[in-house]
């Protein structure tokens, strides 16, 4: 199996959403956006979407007020189908999304994946679908496709040879999940999504202050730290200086 870093987009936000000894109510900070292909034996599963191309060029007209929170600054190639041309695959090519949750940055371009199963936890699901759904910035227009849907939960094993294995990480939102990947070469490599937007995050107890719950981030950090201290690498979701480290495109993980 072979895994792909996908260029899905690039935000800036309040640098003091994630840096809590950040004051300056003006200072931004850069935030890569990541979708990750994993090219499996049976299957090409991609984990997350990034954000719809729309916003690209009207980020209010799709997003509305959250536009101004989130604040797009990638270019227009910064996006998830031009990053799968780029490893030479269509979207009709995916055969599973896999959703860490329902973020507009992560499931905004589900709807071109038309031929894949999407994979999501039930307790995202169900938050999504609930009257508080949209307070939580699940909007229908990510998730509510006619595409078929699994629900999983903690262990799901994607593809029932152990490679892929869903992890529950709650506390950004309700049901985010991450993914425990296994690999030949590179070995285990953890990836958690918003569970860890910065390594700092982790590093220091730094709860952000767009989390859902911070009892129950504290929770999946000390989960997340278990499982990078049983040898897995970890793949923070938003962190530009791991970012511009890691390979990308079609330099990839084996």
């Amino acid at each position: 199996m072979k895994m792909h870093i996908l260029d899905a987009g690039r935000l800036a936000m309040k640098k003091r959403i994630y840096v809590p000894e950040c004051t300056d109510k003006t200072e931004m900070i850069e935030l890569p956006v990541m979708a990750i292909l994993l090219r499996h034996k049976d299957a090409n599963i991609l984990f997350d979407t990034g954000y719809h191309t729309q916003v690209i060029t009207d980020a209010e007209g799709r997003w509305g007020p959250l536009a101004r929170a989130m604040q797009v600054i990638g270019t227009p190639e910064n996006n998830v189908i031009d990053s799968l041309k780029a490893v030479g695959l269509e979207p009709e090519d995916i055969d599973i999304v896999v959703n860490s949750h329902f973020h507009p940055d992560h499931a905004g371009c589900n709807e071109f994946f038309t031929n894949a199963r999407v994979v999501v936890h039930e307790k995202e699901l169900a938050a999504a679908r609930s009257e508080e759904g949209a307070a939580l910035g699940l909007m229908p227009e990510d998730w509510d496709h006619p595409m078929t849907m699994e629900t999983v939960t903690e262990g799901h094993d994607l593809m029932g040879d152990g490679s892929i294995i869903t992890i529950d990480l709650p506390g950004h939102t309700p049901g985010l999940m991450g993914l425990k990947v296994q690999l030949e070469n590179t070995g285990t490599v953890l990836l958690v999504s918003d569970a860890v937007n910065l390594r700092r995050n982790l590093d220091n107890d730094e709860v952000p202050k767009n989390a859902w719950d911070a009892d129950v981030v504290l929770a999946s950090y000390e989960k997340v730290r278990k499982l990078e201290a049983e040898g897995g690498t970890l793949i923070c979701c938003h962190d530009d200086e791991q970012y511009n480290a890691l390979k990308k495109g079609a330099d990839a993980y084996d």
